[in-house]
């Protein structure tokens, strides 16, 4: 069945990095769009970025653009994230997540606290 675990998640002082990383199995890595989501206390989830199967096309929330980067490793296989310059507005539960045949997948989320 599928699984995605993520793993990388801490504490960090407002302008450390961190670099998330989602291991995947039970399906065909390179055929799916893969994504990571956030979810902060009283927040809906929402989508941080994604990135194609061929890792050509990257989407990014606003939010994150030109401080995090999405990427793929489809020999592993795995997606990641580095997370420069955090802020204390991205304190939340990262997810990874992939759509196939119309159902979600989730990891179980790690969570990533930004504070001084």
């Amino acid at each position: 069945q599928v699984q995605l675990v993520e793993s990388g998640g801490g504490s960090v002082q407002p302008g450390g990095s961190l670099r998330l990383s989602c291991a995947a199995s039970g399906f065909t890595f390179n055929r799916y769009l893969m994504s990571w989501y956030r979810q902060a206390p009283g927040k809906e989830r929402e989508l941080v970025a994604s990135i194609s199967g061929n890792a050509i096309v990257k989407n990014y929330a606003d939010s994150v653009k030109g401080r995090f980067t999405i990427s793929r490793d489809n020999a592993k296989p795995a997606v990641y994230l580095q997370m420069n310059s955090l802020k204390p507005e991205d304190t939340a539960v990262y997810y990874c997540n992939t759509k196939i045949a119309a159902s979600l997948h989730w990891g179980q989320g790690t969570q990533v606290t930004v504070s001084s």
